[in-house]
């Protein structure tokens, strides 16, 4: 009797995604032999932490949202839950910012939305006339017909148009980088258009959803975000060591170029350098437009619908500063800028206010966020340059004038998928595609949900997927 050889499956892309994906498929397929390949020469992708002279810089996310099961699930099969921390809540306040003033957002927001009325009525950062045309959502009857709308559209018509352009635009634009009259509202924040739909309301829905997710988690609430005390990439390194020692192979600094049917079955893996790799089975968990280009030789209409994807790319920029170069106390987590402000950058983070430890005693760190839709690529743009950008935002706002003492860039080259209108049908296109190719799947960020949490459920279902088509191992007589 002779066994079959063990079958092979290529994860290519070692993002989050990735990463997740070969960890649910080492314990679905455990006789598989499993390979990661990533472009770079190390794993996690947008999750990286440089940790220099004591301060602790997060060059992408810098947390998850704790609302998502599978960000805090993962954590806790690694094992390093109980090191799970939120935000300081000695500096619980953020700030927006409006005609070059900073005023603090209102507490009591949930999905954006505000559903507490103290905070609205007390805020200046809406006028009189503002909150009159948000408490309209109270008795506008909900739109019934099935159309999707941008969000912005569906938040200007249910609270007005201040109240998204000062309010709702920059928490949003937080998250997608992106312009809200052209991103989907039923691929964004389809649980709105429910509320409102269910209802009545916008504001209603919210605080409906709000009271069901409390009466099933009656447990004291986590903190909104967390991350843990080295930086985001602790994650990605426990989680890549509990891969190698499960004898997951990884090949770092290797590009697929292409992936391509094989007449017995599975696919060729082919390298940009060295011999292309065999596989039964692939998932692709690079960006939508990379993965465009490595499956046109499989699936050319596939390819094309993924390449319809657009995406914006970004920068973060983070300055070092002793703390008698500030000119005022960093007494909240940062602020974000509405698109009406038209200002270069998009948000700034108080790191060293916001997390602590993440910067030595006596110095503080803010960390930039540059590049948006619908504004210039931040990548035409130097390290110096930059660097110069947040140094006049910090200067003009924060009043400080002195340099910086330690800087850091990190350029994400077309990194932010954009949900626009049409992407729900665009998804529903590829996972058509997708399933008429036996042993193949598609993960990340462009597809269901951009947030870390989101990366690690699509990869394991993507695993999922895998691990069905495979079936249990049969081995053949000889």
């Amino acid at each position: 009797m002779t066994a079959s050889p063990p079958r092979q499956i290529a994860v290519i892309g070692g993002g989050i995604t990735g990463l997740a994906a070969a960890y649910r498929l080492m314990r679905l397929v455990p006789e598989a032999t499993i390979v990661v390949i990533e472009r770079e020469g190390h794993p996690g992708g947008k999750i990286q932490t440089e940790r220099v002279d004591g301060f602790i810089i997060d060059a992408g996310p810098d947390s998850f949202l704790s609302i998502k099961p599978r960000g805090i699930g993962l954590c806790q099969e690694l094992g390093i839950a109980g090191h799970l921390t939120g935000p300081d809540p000695a500096h619980r306040r953020t700030y927006v910012l409006t005609g070059g003033k900073l005023h603090r957002l209102p507490e009591g927001l949930t999905g954006l939305i505000p559903t507490r009325l103290g905070p609205i009525a007390r805020t200046r950062l809406i006028s009189p006339r503002g909150k009159a045309r948000m408490a309209l959502d109270f008795v506008l009857p909900p739109r019934r017909d099935e159309r999707d709308e941008s969000l912005a559209a569906f938040v200007e018509r249910r609270l007005g148009r201040e109240a998204y352009a000062r309010l709702i635009e920059p928490l949003m634009a937080g998250i997608y980088a992106g312009d809200g009259h052209q991103l989907s509202l039923a691929a964004t924040f389809p649980q709105l258009r429910a509320g409102e739909l269910t209802h009545g309301g916008l504001i209603k829905g919210v605080l409906a959803g709000r009271k069901l997710a409390a009466s099933l988690t009656p447990d004291a609430p986590r903190p909104g975000f967390l991350s843990l005390p080295g930086g985001l990439a602790d994650l990605v390194d426990t989680l890549a060591a509990h891969l190698r020692a499960a004898g997951v192979r990884f090949l770092l600094g290797a590009e697929v170029t292409a992936l391509r049917a094989r007449a017995a079955g599975g696919f060729h893996v082919v390298l940009a350098a060295g011999p292309d790799l065999t596989a039964d089975s692939a998932i692709v968990t690079t960006p939508a437009w990379e993965a465009a280009t490595l499956l046109q030789a499989l699936d050319p209409a596939l390819a094309t619908t993924l390449a319809a994807i657009p995406h914006v790319s970004t920068v973060t920029v983070s300055l070092a500063y002793p703390q008698c170069a500030l000119a005022r106390p960093l007494d909240g987590y940062g602020y974000v800028v509405p698109r009406a402000e038209g200002r270069a950058v998009l948000a700034m983070t108080w790191v060293s206010t916001k997390w602590p430890g993440r910067a030595p005693e006596g110095f503080a760190l803010l960390r930039g966020f540059i590049g948006r839709a619908g504004r210039p690529n931040p990548l035409e743009r130097s390290d110096t340059e930059l660097v110069d950008l947040l140094r006049a935002e910090a200067r003009d706002v924060l009043g400080i004038t002195a340099p910086p003492a330690a800087r850091w860039v990190f350029r994400w080259p077309a990194g932010m998928p954009q949900y626009t209108l049409g992407h729900l049908e665009r998804i529903a296109a590829i996972e058509r595609a997708v399933a008429e190719h036996s042993g193949l799947a598609i993960a990340g960020a462009a597809l269901r949900g951009v947030g870390i949490p989101d990366c690690i459920a699509s990869g394991e279902a993507a695993a999922h997927r895998v691990a069905s088509w495979m079936g249990p191992a049969d081995p053949r007589t000889g």
